[in-house]
Parts: C-alpha cells; structure tokens; sequence
C-alpha cells in the first residue's frame, strides 16, 4: 500500500471552533458567536457566556504550543480557516483590520518554521453577524462583492505564503444547515428551495471569482473546493430505492459538477423545473463559473447513508442530511454510522465523475474521551477506538490510491480537541492533543498528548506504511 512520497499528511480545524478571542484584537461578531448549541437551537441576539467558542480552545493565544505538538507528529499540512470578521469586522467594511491580518501573518509563519504548509479555508462557517443580519447571508447578491473584497484582501497579504485555499467550506450543507453555512438569518422553515439554490448561486459565483482572482494573483497557488460528502446506498436492490439514491446523489453531486464542471447539470434544470425553482442569473456570472473551475476538490467524510422509496424505512440519527440508516453498520456515540469502505467507495466514485486530484481534509471520530495518568507522572488519553477508527479508513485511503485515484493529502478533523460545529460542545472530542476545558467552560486549557498522539506520528513517519490492514 503506497502512499505518495509528497502525500500531504496533517490535520484540520476552523477559527471559530478553536481561537476563541472573540472580540479581541479589533475582531468583529460573526455567526458562531450567537449560536451557542451549534445547529441544535436557536441563535442568541448577542454573544452569552455560555457559547464555548467565545473562548474555544484560546488557540489564538496559543498557537504557537500547538503548532509545535503538530510538527513533533510530523505534520506537512495544517488546515484552518481565517475568520472573515477578523478582516472586515462587519463584512462590509471600507478597510481591513491590520491586527486581524497581521495574527494569520505570525501563524503561517510559525507553520512555516517547522515546515507545515498552511491550508486555508477562506469561508469556513464564520459569516460576519452584520452581514446575515443587514443583508440576510448569501441570500442577498451583494455578498459577492463583499467576499471578492475579502479575497482580494488575504490573496495579496498571504500571496507565496499559503499555496493551497478552500473557497467554502462544505458548501452544499447550506441546503439544511442555512444560517451556519450560509449566514441566513430567516430560519429554515420559512425560506423556499428558491431562496437556498439563489443563496448557493451566489456562493457558486463567488467561490469562481475567487478561483479566477486566485489563478491570476497566485499562478504557484492550487485553488479548490470543500464539499460535504455523503456517500448513499441503495438499502435494497428493489428499483424505486436505486431510483431514490440517484436522486438523492445527484443533489450532493450538484456541488461538485459545478465546481469541476462549470456549468448547472440538465438533472437540476430538471429538479428546478419539476419544484418551481427560479434563480436569478446573468449571462456573465454562468461564463465565469464556466471558466473558472477548480484544481482540486476537497471535502470531507465522517459517514455513509441509506436512501429507500419507504418512508417508513428507519431515519439515521445522527446524520446531517438526513439518510436511512444502515443495518450492517455501528454507530459513534453521537449516532454516526462508521463507515471505513464507504471512504474508498467516495474517492473512486468522485475521482471517476470529476477527473480532478483529491483532497480528503476532514475525517474523524468525536468520542468522550477521559484523562488518565500515563505511568510517567503525566497524563493521556488510551483512546484506541480512535486509532482503530483512523487506522481503518486510512487503509482505505491506500486502496483507493492503489485504484488510481490521485489523492493529494488527508487532514484528520479537530487534529485537537475544539468546540463541535452541530452540538456546539468540548464533550465531542476528536483531538490527538487534549485539551483540558469542559462544557461548563471549567478547565486549565492545559495540552496533553493522547495515545492517537503517538501513533498518528508513526503513520506520517512512515508515510502510512505502520498501518494495521
């Protein structure tokens, strides 16, 4: 099983859900700071104390210790994203905030010191609060202008020191996640299918124009997209749920042929004609998207789903976008179905319909996991289902390699431990590194190193070769 020898081993967070210093240093509210049960509830009308990415992990303060436990496992990569409203406290503001541009400057430095490539996340969940609520999110078009501003910004100042950029982060979660993904205040009961593909345009267009402006900025740079895998089976061979699962693909897919692709497929001209759905678009904005495609596509993958014509077929319990749950399969403790095959299925899958190198930049597992002394007069964390869990989707990760699929690199997700995107909590872990904060916000933010610690090094050093088929 051979990895490639320049394959891109590292790990994976976002600003919100571990910086912390939330209104520090000239930054402005962003959406995360109103939303403190995640997904789960409704927002707040300002920041309270009981949102724990206020504080996150304080790796704004930080960074530098982590940064250093990232290069002792021999990280190349490290995916983060820059929080906009670090940049454009409101979003649409004249000039940027150089404390906000000047801290991602000393980061990438310090990945840089010790070799680790930064890869960034230009928009990762972190929509300025002023713009969802002055122009409701990615519904309105004007956010195209104020994220080409934004992207114009970070290209020049970070121009040669960051060579791979994300444009969205999961971009088709906007479909059932619209205030988290897309910034849209108007709840999602009340918006249209309408209003979500008129908001994924304009983040459509958007993620293109940054391509573009990236490729002429930044000819050494590789641009690409961020998609929300989920891969979905059939639950029997009965023709209604293969019919039902190619339907249900062809709308996560949508995302993917727009980026690759370039231009709206006739199965969603056909969805839109079929459900009343009218977008606006220009002639100029569908030659741009043409044009402009990306040179890789990333995305990330925690868990497969079902689809079934039965309505009474059992629902997943802990899937995003929704999905039949899978009888052969177990279950995380947070009601993900473990799925390692499902990983190597997805990478040949998209490999054979995009044609465009591959970048799997977030897999894991969230689990509770207990500090225990090490037997050195420290502590870890003996978290072997980690390992186990990793260990079996990375070998999958080689398979497809070995089927030909061009797989550029693989960020775990939460690389240390950070607040959850969907339940908002610390309870959630998926870190090599523990940290020591709780959901009650107590803790001394102290760093230990986990058992996964060791073994994720082992891997890297051995270019995958320590893995346990």
């Amino acid at each position: 099983m051979a990895f490639p020898k320049d394959f891109l081993w590292g790990g994976a967070v976002a600003a919100n859900q571990c910086e912390g210093a939330y209104n520090e240093d000239g930054k402005g509210i962003d959406i995360q700071d109103i939303m403190p049960r995640g997904i789960k509830g409704a927002p707040t009308a300002e920041p309270t104390a009981d949102n724990m990415k206020l504080v996150g992990i304080d790796f704004y303060h930080r960074y530098k210790e982590d940064v250093k436990l990232f290069a002792e496992m021999g990280f190349k990569v490290f995916r983060t994203s820059i929080a906009w409203s670090r940049i454009y406290p409101h979003g649409d503001d004249a000039e940027p905030n150089e404390k906000g541009l000047q801290f991602y400057d000393d980061l990438f430095a310090e990945c840089h010191k010790y070799g680790i490539e930064p890869l960034v996340t230009i928009s990762h969940y972190e929509t300025p609060l002023h713009l969802a609520k002055k122009y409701n999110g990615w519904i309105s078009h004007d956010l195209i202008g104020f994220y080409e501003r934004y992207v114009r910004t970070i290209f020049t100042r970070y121009k040669g020191k960051v060579k791979y950029w994300l444009t969205f982060n999961e971009i088709n979660s906007i479909l059932h996640a619209p205030l988290m993904s897309g910034g849209i205040m108007t709840p999602r009961e009340e918006l249209s299918l309408s209003d979500l593909y008129q908001a994924c345009h304009h983040e459509l267009v958007a993620s293109a124009l940054a391509t573009k402006i990236g490729h002429e900025m930044m000819p050494e740079a590789k641009i690409g997209c961020m998609i929300l895998s989920m891969p979905t089976y059939p639950l029997t061979p009965n023709p209604d749920d293969i019919i039902k699962t190619m339907l249900a693909n062809n709308l996560n897919d949508f995302f993917g042929d727009m980026h690759a692709r370039g231009e709206y497929p006739g199965y969603m001209k056909r969805y839109f004609r079929e459900n009343g759905i009218e977008i606006k678009t220009t002639p100029e904005e569908l030659a741009l998207m043409k044009e402009n495609t990306v040179d890789f596509i990333s995305f990330s993958y925690y868990v497969s789903i079902c689809e079934s014509a039965d309505a009474k077929a059992e629902k997943g319990a802990g899937n995003l976008m929704g999905g039949k749950r899978n009888p052969y399969l177990k279950e995380s403790e947070w009601g993900w179905q473990i799925d390692p095959q499902g990983l190597r299925f997805v990478l040949n899958r998209f490999y054979n319909r995009w044609q465009k190198p591959l970048f799997i930049v977030e897999n894991g597992l969230g689990a509770k996991d207990e500090l225990v002394d090490d037997g050195k007069g420290g502590k870890t964390v003996n978290d072997d289902y980690r390992i186990a869990y990793l260990n079996d989707h990375l070998v999958q990760v080689g398979e497809a390699i070995e089927d030909g699929v061009p797989v550029m690199g693989y960020t775990t997700w939460g690389c240390i431990d950070l607040v959850s995107a969907s339940t908002a909590q610390l309870a959630k872990r998926y870190g090599f590194i523990y940290v020591d904060r709780h959901d009650d916000g107590s803790g001394t933010l102290a760093r230990y190193r986990k058992k996964s610690f060791w073994w994720y090094k082992d891997v890297i050093a051995s270019n995958g070769e320590s893995l346990k088929k």
